[in-house]
């Protein structure tokens, strides 16, 4: 499906760039459907960087898809300019009283933190709450997926003795799952943080279901039987340089930091790393807009969300 952004959102020349279809207003209007409705919580503090990550994964589908952009009101972005913010974003309390197909929340650097130490925790928990009536299905990535454990199932987090970083291979432990159709037996996922939940604390939970997992980075995906709530612990949406920058970032800091594993080719940091996960990424994605969002979403929606952008 063609892709309708802000002409000045940042996101759309680098989309433009990689030959994905821009539709303009008039022409999206003309479809005689409705499109689906997509909240999007961005706690990375790259936020520019994860908006080209997460629409270019949204746009490769045959649905159609308005979205809505969102920062927690009781943080203020250090990386992110207001002025951005403000032209792009909305927050919590403008958009609490609408209903949408489905809802992403992405990770956040905060995973070395108690939950309630995070400063806008108590926002983030009213947000959890709300997505339980307000939304369709809900996709929760990296540390979102650990607190929306937390939250919803009081699953703890534990920390790891090294950062898992790195990219690894997964295995499908239900086969014919829907969020997992075409997938390969084995396939390849980023990921890169220090804490993880396990196994057994998930398998307490009955209306629980673990997807997939690897050997070497643990559990990757987590469904409630209902499909409304999708927990992925890895980095999926992550480009090919993402984990090199990463990785450069802390050695800058001093950070004695080892090469992110199964990344750079022959494990040298000065050659180009290359994607080996962005078909499964573009499946995923995929499968929940249509099975657990298209395909489970009521047609009316009740509210008119005038501010979303289309894609």
């Amino acid at each position: 499906m063609p892709i309708k952004i802000p002409d000045y959102l940042p996101a759309k020349e680098v989309l433009v760039n990689e030959n994905i279809f821009v539709m303009d207003e008039s022409q999206a209007f003309k479809q005689d459907i409705r499109p689906l409705r997509i909240a999007i919580l961005n706690l990375m503090p790259t936020k520019e960087t994860t908006e080209e990550q997460i629409l270019r994964l949204l746009a490769n589908t045959p649905l159609q898809v308005e979205f809505v952009l969102l920062h927690p009101s009781s943080h203020t972005s250090k990386n992110t300019s207001a002025d951005h913010l403000e032209q792009f974003y909305k927050t919590f309390d403008e958009i609490k009283h609408l209903r949408f197909d489905g809802m992403i929340i992405t990770g956040a650097p905060v995973e070395q933190l108690e939950y309630e130490e995070v400063t806008y925790w108590d926002e983030i928990k009213q947000i959890f709450e709300w997505t339980k009536t307000h939304v369709t299905s809900t996709m929760h990535i990296c540390w979102a997926s650990q607190a929306g454990l937390y939250y919803h199932f009081g699953i703890p987090k534990v920390a790891l003795l090294s950062k898992c970083f790195g990219i690894f291979s997964h295995s499908v432990n239900i086969p014919n799952t829907k969020l997992l159709r075409g997938f390969d037996e084995q396939y390849l996922v980023p990921h890169s943080r220090h804490t993880e939940v396990r196994k057994e604390d998930i398998e307490k939970e009955p209306s629980l279901d673990i997807l997939s997992e690897s050997e070497d980075a643990g559990i990757y995906l987590v469904a409630t039987r209902d499909g409304k709530q999708i927990f992925v612990t890895g980095h999926p949406e992550y480009d090919p340089l993402s984990l090199k920058w990463e990785y450069e970032r802390d050695v800058a800091k001093g950070i004695d930091m080892p090469l992110p594993e199964n990344y750079f080719p022959k494990d040298d940091p000065s050659r180009t790393p290359l994607s080996s996960w962005r078909a499964h990424a573009n499946l995923l994605f995929s499968n929940w807009l249509n099975y657990y969002v298209y395909q489970e979403t009521p047609y009316d929606i009740d509210s008119e969300l005038s501010f979303c952008y289309q894609i």
